[in-house]
């Protein structure tokens, strides 16, 4: 057994290099809902929801308009935001679409479900939302048993408010 060193610890936030920091702040807040917590002039701003002070920060310090990061190399894989329930993600999902984001996947995991696309940097963001425990598929030993599936997307979307 691994022992842990950081029982409480959680992931507190993402903070993305943007190339404009206006777009980047229309996409998170005007699409898939964040409110602008703090705005630094024209380089930085805090995101969050709930009234958290910040979930994304975003920043044009080292990007200022430049272009997607090369996709063979290492870096952030993508952002995951959790929604609360499965009608929840399926709000956010439309919200993507309707502003013209394709979609890139769409995947059941097992323990969540998930759906893939790039924000306007090229940054790949994940949005989902988890089973109940209970749900999660599990080996024999009772570890997870976590997997990758096509998931209809059709389905999902007909939950949208």
């Amino acid at each position: 057994m691994t022992a842990s060193y950081a029982p409480s610890a959680r992931i507190g936030h993402v903070h993305l290099k943007v190339a404009d920091i206006d777009r980047a702040i229309a996409f998170y807040s005007d699409v898939l809902g964040f409110e602008v917590q703090t705005r630094l002039g024209n380089e930085a701003a805090f995101l969050g929801s709930d009234g958290y002070h910040h979930h994304i920060g975003l920043n044009t310090w080292r990007s200022k308009g430049s272009g997607p990061a090369p996709e063979h190399h290492t870096g952030l894989f993508h952002t995951a935001i959790l929604y609360k329930s499965r009608a929840d993600l399926a709000t956010a999902v439309q919200r993507v679409i309707d502003a013209g984001y394709p979609v890139l996947g769409a995947s059941d995991h097992g323990v969540s479900e998930a759906i893939y696309f790039n924000d306007p940097d090229g940054n790949g963001v994940e949005l989902y939302h988890d089973r109940h425990t209970a749900e999660w598929p599990r080996h024999d030993d009772g570890s997870l048993q976590m997997y990758s599936r096509p998931m209809k997307l059709d389905e999902l979307l007909a939950e949208a408010a």
